[in-house]
């Protein structure tokens, strides 16, 4: 049976509120569901309309079924596998403005509209000198958002009330800001109104988010048996972990607007989210990055894998509780109970993290996740975080290319790669020539943006452990690390 609103006669119909760019799956499956769960729990009452950002897109095949489509999330909760289907009936319409752009005016003129969500990619959200005021529709997201706003000032005659609260979710650092300071950019190179510019300073509120919950998208594998099971045929059925969080910097009547918290939803308003972003990237991301050649290196593909191995999944506890917590900023029962909730994702059974695909470009998300939590460590102790530095070695070790007699393939920028083919070709394995290697690997001020062969006792203490690896193999390694008093730890 065909998912529409004849066949779903439990699909209710909110007004259009919220005006969204992006109907992939992330949205679908992340800000859509959260709609979806106000208007059921707390009665919301927002409806959503979705414009494609791109000309070529899917919102005919969402409009095939009248908006409605199916997030079905597979997960832990409370320690325990749970699997459940919610039927999302919170989109109206889906538009194309590129095709249908008097249906995209009449959406940006609606007198209930309020919110704009998007995620237009990390590139969505960047400046286009093309872009002119004129155009249907502008090439950029930020030019398309300059131009709608300037619609809604001329047609409300400047009404303050009419303004626009947004949430970007594009993963980028300060995504609201930087929408806003481009927006800004635009009204001036368009030499628009100056009131105009003060009516996006005061009506409109531009908020930094932090979005978090892992979505592989449309489960193609299995779509036959979850057909059946949910008795219509949807095209549309996103997969998604049970895990959810929403961190956005707003000011307090924001919150009031959208009551996410009332609806008992992970969505947390916030004065500043600096701390909340360093939380995710040193934590998830952190261990991540600090784990996948520790993991990879061991015969180990996958992040669960890892996580319910004897020896890895004690390398990552330990990473995370004990060298990555303590120089976070935070309530300490806070962090324990975020850090809880992150490494029981790694316990997903439905969802296959390949550590390859996280081992891509390794040296700069190392420095961006890792080298903060050991450079604070050291500050704070005057003392190395022993699992960090092992597993900086193990990158090192990684970048080889070869393990127990076996090639893989590594991805990451041509000139980091051929560094590394030069620097392990002059490597004969003795331990001076271990120190050599790892002495140019820490100068490289390209990736680190500083020479971390000043930071004391970082050279040694890496090269001990790389020639550990190489001389006894990543498993036995790790065990060493693990076990200080192991009589490996005494090789040099």
């Amino acid at each position: 049976m065909k998912l529409n609103r004849e066949t779903a006669s439990q699909a209710k119909s909110y007004p259009s509120r919220i005006l969204q760019f992006g109907e992939g799956n992330f949205l679908r499956a992340f800000t859509d569901w959260i709609v979806n769960k106000m208007n059921q729990e707390i009665d919301f009452n927002s409806g959503i309309d979705v414009v494609q950002p791109l000309a070529n897109g899917m919102v005919d095949m969402l409009n095939d079924q009248d908006g409605l489509y199916h997030v079905y999330l597979k997960g832990i909760k409370d320690g325990e596998p749970i699997q459940e289907y919610s039927l999302i009936d919170c989109i109206n319409k889906g538009i194309n403005p590129y095709t249908h752009y008097e249906q995209y005016q009449s959406a940006i003129l609606n007198s209930e509209l309020r919110f704009v969500v998007s995620n237009t990619t990390e590139a969505g959200i960047s400046w286009d000198e093309n872009d002119r005021l004129d155009m249907k529709p502008q090439n950029s997201f930020p030019g398309k958002v300059t131009a709608l706003l300037h619609q809604r000032y001329k047609a409300f005659q400047g009404d303050p009330s009419k303004g626009l609260i947004f949430f970007p979710c594009e993963l980028i650092d300060r995504n609201g800001d930087i929408l806003k300071k481009y927006v800004l950019q635009h009204a001036r190179k368009w030499e628009l109104e100056a009131d105009f510019l003060d009516w996006i300073e005061n009506a409109c509120c531009f908020c930094n988010t932090l979005v978090d919950r892992i979505v592989p998208g449309f489960p193609k594998d299995d779509i036959q048996a979850i057909q059946e099971e949910l008795g219509f045929e949807d095209k549309l059925v996103v997969v998604g972990e049970y895990f959810h969080f929403w961190v956005i910097e707003a000011p307090e009547w924001v919150e009031k607007e959208f009551p996410a918290k009332k609806a008992g939803l992970d969505v947390k308003f916030v004065k500043d989210m600096t701390r909340y972003r360093e939380q995710k990237v040193q934590v998830l991301n952190g261990c991540h990055t600090g784990s996948y050649a520790v993991s990879f290196l061991s015969g180990i593909d996958t992040v669960r894998e890892a996580f319910e191995n004897l020896e890895t999944g004690e390398f990552m506890r330990d990473l995370v509780y004990d060298e990555v917590l303590p120089v976070l900023d935070g309530p300490d029962k806070e962090l324990k109970t975020f850090a809880k909730k992150i490494l029981e994702r790694f316990r997903n059974p439905y969802i296959r993290h390949q550590w390859q695909s996280i081992a891509l470009n390794a040296m700069s998300k190392w420095e961006t996740r890792n080298l903060p939590s050991l450079l604070h460590y050291y500050e704070n102790n005057g003392m190395l975080p022993q699992k960090l530095v092992f597993s900086l070695a193990a990158m090192i070790a990684y970048f080889k290319g070869e393990a127990n007699g076996q090639h893989y393939q590594i991805q990451d920028d041509k000139w980091i790669m051929d560094f590394y083919k030069e620097a392990w070709a002059e490597c004969d394995g003795r331990p001076i020539s271990i120190y050599q290697l790892v002495e140019k690997v820490l100068r490289l001020e390209k990736v680190w943006k500083r020479d971390l062969n000043e930071v004391p006792n970082l050279t040694i203490s890496v090269s001990h452990y790389l020639f550990l690896i190489q001389q006894v193999g990543m498993r036995k390694a790790v065990k060493a690390v693990l076990h200080k008093n192991n009589p490996l730890m005494q090789m040099s």
